[in-house]
């Protein structure tokens, strides 16, 4: 069974900075890749970003270009999501996932973490 938690999610300011960390544990992990998700309340779970553990090539929803970046660190099995110039907008659970193969909708994730709060305030 392949378990990922995520940590790092909290209050902050607009137009600051937070880093979430999703650390991956369990089985031989042959999900190469990972991508975070955010579901705002009352809205629907959407795509924030996805990386391909086997390159490091990343791609990322229109909303959070060029403000957020996802990263892998092999060593400790963990993906993080560095988010800069935060809005209040970006206020959201965020969630990561693991899935062989990539794509921006949630169906071909099979492994999810238990999300993590960030609210944004203006």
């Amino acid at each position: 069974q392949v378990q990922l938690v995520e940590s790092g999610g909290g209050l902050v300011q607009a137009g600051g900075s937070l880093r979430l960390s999703c650390a991956v544990s369990g089985r031989t992990f042959s999900e190469y890749f990972m991508a975070w998700f955010r579901q705002a309340p009352g809205k629907r779970r959407e795509f924030v970003g996805l990386l391909t553990r086997t390159d490091t090539t990343t791609s990322y929803a229109d909303s959070v270009k060029g403000r957020f970046t996802i990263s892998w660190d092999g060593a400790k099995n963990t993906v993080y999501l560095q988010m800069n110039s935060l809005k209040p907008e970006d206020t959201a659970v965020y969630y990561c996932a693991a899935a062989v193969i990539g794509a921006t909708n949630e169906r071909p994730y099979r492994y999810w973490g238990q999300g993590t709060q960030v609210t944004v305030s203006s």
